[in-house]
C-alpha cells in the first residue's frame, strides 16, 4: 500500500486529494494536511466583501468530506519535509503540528510514498509596515483574501457607507499594498462591488473611490496584458480597463509599491522615483505572497531548505530557473510536470510551485526599487495543475514507469469571470479567456497569445456566470454526484 500526502486544502491541494482517491481507490492511502476546518471557496469572498454574501455561503466543513471520500484528514499545519528519512530509516516523512481536532498544538511525523505541496501562500502583511498592523485583521486596512477577512472587510465598509449616508465625504482606496503583489484580480473585482454596492445604497456622490496597483499600466493583471476579442475586435486589456475605470469615474495609481501604512494614510512610491500619501476613511489593499516557511532536512539533520524552495519560499519544480533578462524569457521556461528536480517523489500545485521568472516585464522605480505584479497562480491553472499532478503520482504508484503528465501554463488555457456588480438584473461581470496563460511570442508573434481563443464580454449574462460557478464549484468540491464531471 503506497501513501500519498497533501499539503494543502486550498483548490489545487483539494483537487488532487479527491481524484487521487478516487482513481486509487481503498488500495491505498491518501493523506490531507491542512490548518484549515474549512474549505473555502475565494472567488465569492468579494462578495462577502460587500454584504451580498454571508460566510457560510462561501465556506464547508471540510471532515464530512473527507470521510465520506475515504480520504485521511489532519487538521494540521506542515512544518518540514524531510525527503531522505533519518538516520537508520529512509523513509520520507514531513513533520506536523495540529491545529484542531482536540489535538492543538501536538507534534507528529507522517511518512510518505509521494507528497504534493499544495500549501498555497503566506498572506506576508509584514512586507509593508502598517499594513494589516501585524495581523490578518488589522486596524489600517482590510483584505478579502479569506472569508473571515471579507466579513471584517464588510463590517468596515458599512460604517463608511453610514458616515457617507450622514452627509461625510469618504475616501475609499482599494489595490495592492506592496510593489511585488500578485492578485490584482480580487482587488480588482473589489472596488467595482463597492462602485456598485455605493450605487445601490445611494451614498455614490458622497464616496471617493480610488484604485492604487503596483501593475505599470491597468488591465496588466501580473500577465503582462493581453489582446482580446471584445464585440468582433481585438482589443487590448489596457484599453479594456480602463474604460471600465472611466466609466465609474474611479481613478487610478498605477506603478505604485505602497512602503508603509499608516491610521488613514498610505504612502507610495512610483516608477518615477517619485514618492506621495493616500489618504483614506477605508481602505482594501492585498498583501504580497510568499512561501509558508515550510523548511526540509536530510537524513542527518541538515538544513536543505534551499535545495526545495526558491528564496521566495516557494518549491522548486522542473521549470528553468537560470537567471536570464527579459528578452531571453522562453515560454519552455516555465514546469511541465511539477516535480522537484532532485527528490522525484515530491512535486508542488498550485500557488506553491516556484515560477521561473514573472511574466508581466520586470520593473524597478529610478531609487531601484521592483514595482511589477508577480504571476498569478489561482483558480482555474491551480485546479488544472492539482489534478495533472494527481494523475502522474496514481500512474506512478501503479507503475513506476509511467510517463509524467503535463499541465504547462504555456500551453494552458484559462477562463475567469470578474464581477463588477451583484444583482439579479443589476449585476455586471466580465468574462475572459486567456489561452496560453503564460506569453508564447515564438509561436504567437506580436501578442505572444491566440486571440481566437482570448476574448471578453461584460455584461449581466457574465453575472450570471459567475453566480451559478459558485454554486458548481462548491457542489464539485463537496463531491456530490458527478462532481467528476465539473471542469477545473
Amino acid at each position: 500500500m503506497a501513501r500519498l500526502v497533501v499539503m494543502g486544502g486550498g483548490v489545487s491541494g483539494h483537487t488532487a486529494a479527491t481524484f487521487a482517491k478516487k482513481w486509487l481507490g481503498k488500495e491505498h492511502e491518501v493523506v490531507v494536511v491542512t490548518p484549515n476546518s474549512k474549505w473555502n471557496w475565494i472567488p465569492s469572498n468579494i462578495w462577502v466583501g460587500v454584504g451580498e454574501m454571508k460566510k457560510e455561503d462561501v465556506v464547508f466543513p471540510l471532515a464530512p468530506v473527507y470521510e465520506k471520500a475515504g480520504i485521511d484528514y489532519r487538521q494540521a499545519k506542515a512544518l518540514s519535509i524531510h525527503p531522505e528519512g533519518k538516520d537508520g530509516d529512509a523513509t520520507p516523512y514531513i513533520t506536523i503540528e495540529y491545529t484542531g481536532q482536540g489535538k492543538e498544538g501536538q507534534r507528529d511525523e507522517i511518512t510518505y510514498d509521494y507528497l504534493i505541496n499544495a500549501t498555497g501562500p503566506k498572506l506576508n502583511f509584514g512586507a509593508t509596515p502598517g499594513l494589516g498592523e501585524g495581523s490578518q485583521l488589522g486596524k489600517h486596512t482590510v483584505s478579502v483574501c479569506t472569508a473571515d477577512h471579507a466579513v471584517h472587510a464588510n463590517e468596515e465598509l458599512q460604517k463608511v457607507f453610514e458616515k457617507a449616508k450622514a452627509g461625510e465625504k469618504q475616501k475609499i482606496l482599494v489595490g495592492t499594498g506592496h510593489g511585488m503583489c500578485t492578485c490584482q484580480g480580487a482587488a480588482f473585482e473589489y472596488i467595482f462591488n463597492i462602485d456598485h454596492e455605493a450605487k445601490k445604497a445611494g451614498v455614490r456622490d458622497n464616496v471617493d473611490i480610488k484604485w492604487i496597483s503596483n501593475e505599470s499600466f491597468l488591465g496588466d493583471f501580473g500577465m503582462g496584458g493581453l489582446h482580446m476579442k471584445v464585440g468582433g475586435y481585438v482589443v487590448s486589456s489596457k484599453l479594456f480597463a480602463e474604460s471600465l475605470f472611466a466609466e465609474r469615474d474611479i481613478p487610478w495609481l498605477i506603478g505604485a509599491h505602497v512602503n508603509k501604512v499608516e491610521e488613514g494614510k498610505a504612502h507610495y512610491e512610483l516608477l518615477d522615483g517619485s514618492t506621495g500619501t493616500e489618504e483614506f476613511d477605508f481602505a482594501m489593499l492585498i498583501p504580497p505572497f510568499a512561501g509558508v516557511g515550510l523548511k526540509a532536512y536530510d537524513k542527518g539533520g541538515k538544513d536543505i531548505t534551499d535545495k526545495l524552495f526558491a528564496p521566495n519560499g516557494f518549491m522548486k519544480v522542473d521549470a528553468d530557473y537560470t537567471a536570464k533578462p527579459y528578452e531571453e524569457w522562453k515560454a519552455s521556461d516555465w514546469p511541465r510536470t511539477y516535480q522537484n528536480p532532485d527528490y522525484g517523489n515530491i512535486f508542488a500545485a498550485g500557488i506553491a510551485f516556484a515560477p521561473p521568472h514573472l511574466i508581466s516585464k520586470p520593473m524597478k522605480s529610478k531609487n531601484g526599487t521592483p514595482i511589477n505584479p508577480t504571476p498569478p497562480r489561482t483558480g482555474m491553472p491551480a485546479g488544472i495543475i492539482g489534478k495533472a499532478v494527481a494523475k502522474s503520482i496514481c500512474d506512478r504508484i501503479k507503475n513506476p514507469d509511467a510517463k509524467l503528465h503535463e499541465a504547462s501554463m504555456a500551453e494552458m488555457g484559462a477562463a475567469c469571470v470578474a464581477s463588477a456588480g451583484k444583482g439579479i438584473l443589476s449585476g455586471t461581470a466580465a468574462a475572459m479567456t486567456v489561452y496560453p496563460v503564460v506569453p508564447d511570442f515564438d509561436k504567437y508573434p506580436g501578442t505572444g497569445r491566440d486571440t481566437k481563443y482570448t476574448y471578453g464580454e461584460i455584461g449581466l449574462a457574465g453575472h450570471w456566470i459567475k453566480h451559478i460557478l459558485h454554486y458548481m464549484f462548491i457542489y464539485k468540491a463537496k463531491l456530490y454526484p458527478g462532481w467528476t464531471l465539473i471542469p477545473e
